[in-house]
């Protein structure tokens, strides 16, 4: 134990502002399980029926589900309650947004490859439950909101062919909308956060077994760790925490964010006009939304597609994102462990990928929206369909194309700077006559930056006389292509790994490297 923390106080930590979106995903999901015991103190989980007596007028004398009612009243009647609603409506958020930017860092910078390919998996796993939590807690307060949003998760479930209407009652204990706030409840009190505190423990033990990844710099190799020592980083990650409860705080404490008193209670005959799906999910709405309205009969039973597809192609999608760290590694052939990650620009064909599915998933997530923009702007809700439905067909092409030619051309500008300079702007007269403009060098953590990256590897078919399979055909194909666009600096231009630069990041007694095992 005594050794353990000591290799734990010795352990160097790469110091770079996109590092913070995993410590932000963290101390949020803290906030979500202290304001969430505090909630859990005053909520009834109860379907029955009572009649609303309290301070809020409007809804004097309106029949209510407990759950309703005591959602009321710790925004009403329970002092600071409400401030707790909405610090824990908004931390619930935050967390979302830094799992999904977390994933995207790892994504453009590499750092889903060996050995971080189980970690890259626990992210995406952290994702999923932490929607999941997210949609049973929406549905807790049992308003005319999660009415509406139950409904939709209703029709969806009842489109799975043939065992759609079982799992609707499986999931809502008898037809919708059943006993729901007795099935989400323990889900999102007892068993997502388990599963939720049980990943995060997953990621920080595979994080420290392992060597952390840095970007390319000065003294940087795949084999050292150049960072802050463990105190430094605990003190910063202090302040990040604070950080993050003052601004969750902060907007709970002047944002107002689901206002059940304004929508009343769920009924499931009504839905509310202009009501939409929580930002996280509009892409699964917008899918809904875009998908024509097809059928198909088979064995007797109507199959409507116009549910089914926008839910298997969302599946899709996600699965795809889930395995993607497996077929580039199959596709490139890495084996080794990778321990420095990349800027985007280096990997055109992969930031091209990424960039068209960012692409994908936001025209699914603005088609949601269709028809408070057709109101807003005065437009036709038609048009506005049919106008997504091609965005999602040629967008993501044209930007994979697009994104992989403005990397290419970064690529170019960064070598002809690391091999020429920075303009000065000064004009130099040369003994021929001749005028050239004066440029300065540029130094060596820039000079890494610019051109300090691993060169590409061409793969190619061996030559053994034996007969190729078209897996590896294709596979070649591949990974031809992956590195086509990846530009080789010289070996002039490019830096050597010990070439020493001026870090300034603060004094030199709190950077430090460790070769080794990187603890």
């Amino acid at each position: 134990m005594h050794r353990s923390l000591r290799d734990l106080r010795e352990r160097v930590f790469p110091d770079h502002w996109s590092l913070l979106f995993g410590q932000v995903a963290f101390y949020s999901f803290v906030v979500v399980m202290v304001t969430g015991v505090v909630l859990m103190v005053q909520y009834e989980p109860s379907v029955d029926h009572v009649v609303y007596d309290g301070p809020y007028a409007p809804l004097r004398g309106v029949s209510m589900s407990r759950a309703l009612d005591s959602t009321l009243a710790i925004s009403f009647e329970v002092r600071a309650g409400l401030l707790v609603r909405q610090v824990h409506h908004w931390a619930s958020l935050l967390m979302v947004a830094a799992i999904m930017l977390h994933l995207l860092r790892l994504f453009f910078t590499g750092g889903f490859r060996r050995p971080r390919r189980l970690s890259w998996l626990v992210v995406f796993g952290l994702l999923i439950v932490t929607l999941g939590a997210c949609l049973t807690g929406t549905a807790l307060p049992d308003d005319m909101l999660s009415g509406s949003s139950l409904a939709v998760t209703d029709g969806v479930v009842k489109s799975v062919p043939f065992v759609g209407s079982d799992l609707s009652r499986l999931l809502f204990g008898g037809e919708f909308p059943g006993n729901v706030i007795a099935r989400f409840y323990p889900l999102h009190v007892y068993v997502l956060p388990a599963v939720l505190v049980a990943l995060f423990i997953v990621l920080a033990v595979l994080a420290l077994k392992r060597r952390p990844a840095q970007f390319a710099g000065p003294g940087r190799t795949n084999d050292n760790v150049v960072g802050r020592p463990a105190v430094v980083a605990a003190v910063k990650g202090a302040g990040m925490f604070c950080f993050v409860v003052g601004v969750a705080l902060l907007m709970g404490a002047t944002a107002t964010i689901n206002p059940i008193w304004m929508y009343g209670p769920a009924d499931p005959a009504n839905a509310s006009a202009g009501i939409g799906p929580a930002w996280y999910l509009a892409f699964l709405d917008g899918a809904l939304r875009l998908a024509p309205g097809w059928e198909v009969v088979w064995w007797g039973r109507t199959i409507t597609l116009a549910v089914l597809l926008p839910v298997v192609l969302c599946t899709l999608f996600l699965v795809l994102v889930a395995v993607y760290p497996f077929i580039e590694s199959w596709i490139i052939g890495d084996q080794g462990d990778q321990n420095l990650l990349e800027r985007p620009r280096h990997n055109p064909i992969r930031t091209g990928i990424g960039v068209a599915g960012i692409v994908f998933y936001g025209v699914l997530w603005a088609a949601a929206g269709a028809d408070t923009m057709a109101v807003l702007f005065h437009l036709s809700v038609n048009s506005l369909i049919h106008l997504f439905q091609v965005l999602l067909i040629v967008g993501p092409p044209a930007a994979f194309v697009l994104t992989r030619r403005i990397c290419v051309g970064l690529q170019k500008r960064d070598l002809e700077l690391a091999v020429h300079g920075i303009e000065t702007g000064r004009v130099v007269r040369l003994p021929d006559g001749g005028y050239v403009e004066d440029h300065r060098p540029v130094d060596a953590y820039r000079r890494w930056r610019l051109a300090g990256f691993v060169p590409a590897v061409p793969a190619q078919l061996s030559d053994t006389g034996q007969r190729i399979s078209s897996v590896r055909r294709l596979r070649v194909r591949l990974a031809t292509l992956f590195d086509q666009d990846r530009l080789t600096p010289s070996p002039g231009v490019r830096p050597s790994p010990l070439t020493p630069g001026p870090r300034t990041t603060g004094p030199s007694s709190e950077v430090r490297s460790l070769g080794g095992s990187g603890k």
